[in-house]
């Protein structure tokens, strides 16, 4: 006959006793959703339940993604474009800041805009808006880009010539254009400053040559990619399905975040011209990837996006390497987060702060492969279960390739043994492309690298890949910068270019 022993145990001790704990997963009848109404994502890991997104259950259809290179970002980001176009019809507009999609949208049969490499963007459009309003946005997007905030009479000089070109273009500034009339550039702005100038009559002529000067900078022969004649239909931008705006070919972030913010600030006014619709579903899905100039301001078209975009059926995907890139309005009142694999720690302090989750989930993500992601929703009502849960791995479209970097290699037999460096890094395998053409590699290059190893089956020692890179023409500080990315120690990164030779 079995005893049955009766002791005193304190409430902390319970809680470690798995058997007595919720399981840290929302219940089957949350997770599994109409298939027509919701987008299959991937199993969860503990009971394997398929689950599937709908922004019917959460606050608002605004999405975070962060993780670290390679984790998955931009293969979750596909994934879920391409169903939710499935599922409603869903367009969507990239705002692409290195390329990363633009052979993906490309394949789709989505449109394809490349600024700096033969399209162009007026910021005078006004796409049916008032130029007033138009004026507002445009000194916004210097106030974000420039110190034009410190210079009140330069900020004046500025808005009163946008506003003479509007007028002496024949608009009335306070009525909204129709969307088939040419606005005028900003070369028309200049024009006006400099014969301001050249009468000679303004009291402070140096203020005036700095707004020329200020201007001029988007608007030089060669660089006048946001004052010339726009080679798209801002009016239909919102409504064209896939469309992809390569940023990749402006010269630097400033010329990329105007051309962001530009977007951002249409996007947002058809937003309301269009208002709500019977139809069901998202409308569009705005997606900012490493945009971290706009999506960190506190006056950036991507905050207003986020508070409005619900009764307006617009959704924002903002996905960034660094949580803390991401402007705290935007991060903490997104539906959803889904968080891929993150090595620093004070990162992890931030989302784990952020989210207060519990330190088995924190333990789950540091030790995360490609595609697994730990998934917070905010729920429209209190719930009695966890909001956050463990992904198997998304279930894309395309295989998920997962390509390898062992560093066998390069750490030693007692480093190995103690298990106290990380014995290997993973990959999904457009992101690492991705990476190669951050650093100006040739698509001929990247495809013989890949070639080389798809045929060691997709595994790799860091030296040789690291050597493989460098005969390649990828420099020093660019390898640095990269395996930075990847959460590389500085001690362990200095090791690994000195043994990879000059």
């Amino acid at each position: 006959m079995t005893l049955l022993k009766l002791q005193h145990i304190m409430s902390n001790e319970i809680a470690k006793r798995a058997f007595l704990s919720r399981p840290p997963e929302p219940p089957s009848n949350v997770l599994i959703n109409d298939p027509f109404q919701g987008i299959y994502i991937g199993n969860t890991k503990i009971f394997k339940v398929p689950f599937s997104w709908t922004f019917a259950n959460v606050t608002n259809p605004h999405i975070a993604v962060v993780g670290i290179t390679g984790a998955g970002k931009s293969y979750f980001v596909k994934t879920f474009l391409i169903r939710a176009n499935y599922v409603w019809g869903t367009n969507a507009v990239i705002i692409d800041w290195a390329a990363e999609y633009k052979a993906w949208v490309k394949q789709s049969g989505g449109t394809i805009v490349s600024l700096g490499k033969g399209d162009y963007i007026n910021i005078m459009d006004l796409s049916g808006m008032k130029p007033l309003d138009r004026v507002k946005q445009i000194l916004t997007a210097f106030d974000i880009l420039t110190d034009i905030g410190m210079y009140p009479e330069q900020k004046r000089l500025t808005e009163e010539a946008l506003e003479q070109a509007y007028v002496n273009g024949g608009f009335n500034l306070s009525e909204r254009a129709p969307d088939n009339v040419d606005a005028p550039t900003i070369k028309d702005a200049i024009s006006l400053l400099e014969e301001h100038l050249q009468e000679g009559t303004y009291e402070y002529p140096a203020e005036l040559e700095n707004a020329i000067y200020r201007l001029r900078q988007f608007a030089r022969e060669g660089e006048d990619y946001f004052a010339r004649k726009s080679t798209l239909n801002l009016s239909k931008i919102a409504e064209s399905g896939m469309v992809d705006i390569d940023l990749s070919g402006l010269p630097d972030e400033r010329f990329r975040a105007l051309a962001a913010l530009f977007i951002l600030q249409t996007l947002k006014e058809r937003m309301r011209v269009e208002g709500w619709s019977e139809s069901k579903g998202i409308k569009t899905m705005v997606v900012l990837d490493e945009a971290w100039k706009v999506a960190s301001d506190e006056k950036s078209d991507a905050i207003m996006i986020v508070r409005e975009g619900r009764k307006y059926q617009f959704g924002l995907i903002v996905a960034s390497q660094n949580p803390t890139d991401i402007n705290e309005a935007i991060f903490s009142n997104v539906g959803t987060t889904f968080m891929l694999r993150i090595k620093f720690e004070k990162f992890m302090n931030y989302l784990q702060g952020s989210m207060n989750f519990s330190e088995f989930i924190r333990s789950e993500i540091s030790k995360f492969g490609v595609g697994q992601a730990a998934v917070n929703m905010a729920f429209q009502t209190a719930q009695h279960f966890p909001e956050i849960f463990i992904l198997g791995r998304i279930k894309g479209e395309e295989p998920l390739y997962v390509y390898t970097l062992d560093m066998a290699d390069i750490l030693t037999q007692s480093e190995l043994s103690a298990g106290i460096m990380q014995r290997d890094y993973q990959f999904e395998g457009d992101e690492l492309k991705n990476k190669f053409i951050e650093y100006n590699v040739t698509s001929e290059v990247i495809n013989a690298i890949f070639a080389q190893l798809d045929a060691q089956k997709r595994s790799m020692k860091m030296l040789d890949f690291i050597r493989l890179m460098k005969e390649n023409g990828v420099n020093n500080n660019d390898l640095v910068t990269f395996l930075k990315s990847i959460s590389i120690e500085d001690t362990l990164i200095a090791r690994i270019i000195s043994a990879s030779g000059s």
